[in-house]
């Protein structure tokens, strides 16, 4: 649906100026901009792009020279990377989903589901389970016994959502997540190289190979009100009591969260992260991509966790770390420094021996 520049403005709460009329029907990078999209150059290095496309109307920042720009209209946001929240959601066409059951989609006769409720092709609903109102299950989506949606929960296709899964409201599931499998939890017969290894760090001491048994797992998943998952993201359910993932948490694709683990609220995890079982986390914890947290460990509160960082230990509230294993991120940034001056270092001691040997009349 186009809109004019008032109508977005007033969407975002943003200062609009010039021909305010002006309708759009679409958004560009500022050199693809055409007649009738809005180019988005909230910073001023974009905004020099704007020479290269065709825009009448941008979305730049609180306090721009727009006419000195070539414009005929703009939208001033005292925040333009938080406008583009706001933005893009009214831009969005959507995936074309509208409320009905498909044909095709299997519905248990003791599923309930609400109001303005979207199934999809093949989708499958098991028995007791409750689908909120608004809800949207893509095409092969499949939701399990006794599970549970709350209102305008998305699930992209191809999502799963295992049994006795609680899920709060508004939760985004992006193409192929699956919420609710086993978690990773064997065990051998007898104390085995494993954990003789993790007691001793190191000695095997005299363990012998064992076949590996499954633990079932009991607890199943419970998931907080504006989550976030990206595609291919699995969530394991708990062993007995259920995994959880706090309110308002986002995570990117790719990501691994174990058995029992507890995600605090408002956490951001990046892509090919993984949170081993039982380990806890506090609120606000960003975890950059590919960080790796080992099981059973407390990350406090406000924590930032460096790319690719491995975290082997507890982290207090606070802290930002980085490195393998993880350390303070200054300490980290001075060993990698030093590690770089170990050359010339090496070469200065080399130097000096020569210079000493020489000195004394040895070779």
């Amino acid at each position: 649906m186009p809109y004019t520049i008032a109508e977005i403005a007033t969407a975002l709460e943003a200062e609009a100026v010039g021909d305010t009329g002006l309708v759009i029907s679409g958004l560009a990078e500022p050199a693809a901009a055409t007649a009738e999209t809005l180019a988005l150059a909230g910073n001023p290095k974009y905004a020099e792009a704007l020479a290269n496309g065709s825009a009448r109307a941008a979305m730049l920042w609180s306090g721009a020279d727009w006419q000195s720009l070539g414009l005929e209209a703009a939208i001033l946001p005292v925040r333009p990377r938080f406008a583009m929240s706001s933005l893009t959601g009214l831009m969005d066409p959507g995936q074309g989903f509208a409320p009905g059951v498909h044909a095709s989609a299997v519905i248990d006769p003791t599923a309930v589901l609400g109001a303005n409720v979207y199934v999809g092709p093949n989708a499958v609903v098991g028995p007791g389970a409750v689908i909120g109102d608004g809800c949207i299950l893509g095409p092969l989506s499949y939701v399990g016994k006794d599970a549970v949606l709350g209102p305008n929960c998305y699930l992209r296709e191809h999502v799963s959502v295992g049994a006795r899964v609680q899920i709060g409201a508004r939760f985004i599931a992006q193409p192929g997540a699956r919420i609710g499998g086993d978690g990773f939890s064997f065990v051998t017969p007898e104390k085995g190289a494993v954990e003789e290894v993790r007691e001793s760090l190191g000695d095997q001491g005299a363990a012998t190979g064992q076949p590996w048994v499954r633990i079932a797992s009991l607890g199943s998943v419970i998931i907080g009100d504006d989550v976030d998952i990206g595609a291919n993201t699995t969530i394991d359910s708990g062993t007995i009591r259920p995994t959880r993932v706090g309110h308002r948490v986002k995570m990117d694709n790719f990501v691994q969260v174990g058995h029992n683990v507890v995600i605090g609220d408002d956490n951001l995890l990046c892509g090919s992260v993984a949170v081993a079982g039982s380990t806890v986390t506090g609120k606000f914890v960003v975890m950059a991509g590919q960080v790796g947290v080992s099981d059973n460990l407390t990350i406090g509160n406000n924590v930032v966790l460096g790319a690719a960082c491995k975290v082997m230990s507890s982290v207090r509230d606070g802290k930002v770390m980085l490195g393998y294993p993880a350390v303070e991120m200054k300490a980290s940034l001075e060993s990698y420094k030093n590690i770089r001056r170990l050359p010339r270092i090496l070469r200065d001691v080399a130097a000096l021996k020569k210079s000493v040997f020489n000195s004394d009349g040895s070779d």
